[in-house]
């Protein structure tokens, strides 16, 4: 066997489920998952610390810990699902770019159906300029390429509907 057929294929779990107040129960759902195909998974870091660490603290050691996390890994899913809003979490948009960097394969999941645009027109106040491109109300342009989510993600990344089929995606593109 060769070395990479050795390796032990890690799948670093992004995504905003730390702030859920199950988040114990629906990361142990996706490691479970997980396991179930072969890989290891490499759930975010969370908040171990005492009452008396500084909070500026914790979210380095969080951040240190998920930079690490992410080195280790042979791909991601990423839960890419409205957080706040019309957009993704932007921690998990972050941990999607650095994977990108890295050379890792991204499957995102939790995204609604349907063009980013026409979510942010059903949300939010917009209004269509003299040229037809579609504006937010403080006059910026919303993306009209008709992709789930900004250019920068739906093109450097694959698409599933669930985390399961995200795993399975990932699966076929890791070989």
């Amino acid at each position: 066997m060769n070395a990479a057929s050795d390796r032990v294929r890690r799948v670093y779990l992004a995504g905003p489920d730390v702030f859920r107040a199950d988040a114990t129960e629906r990361l142990q759902r996706l490691v479970e998952a997980c396991a179930a195909r072969g890989f290891e998974a490499l759930p975010p870091a969370e908040d171990a610390s005492g009452p008396a660490t500084p909070p500026a603290e914790v979210a380095q050691a969080i951040y240190d810990t998920n930079m690490a996390l992410l080195r280790r890994a042979s791909g991601v899913i990423a839960d890419l699902s409205p957080f706040r809003g019309t957009e993704p979490d932007s921690g998990t948009v972050f941990e999607v770019g650095v994977a990108i960097a890295l050379g890792l394969p991204v499957v995102g999941y939790g995204i609604p159906e349907g063009s980013y645009a026409a979510r942010v027109e059903a949300a939010l106040p917009t209004r269509r300029d003299a040229n037809g491109t579609l504006r937010d109300a403080n006059g910026m342009a919303v993306e009209g390429f008709e992709l789930p989510l900004n250019l920068m993600l739906a093109c450097s990344i694959r698409i599933a509907r669930t985390a399961e089929e995200a795993l399975d995606l990932l699966r076929e593109r890791l070989g």
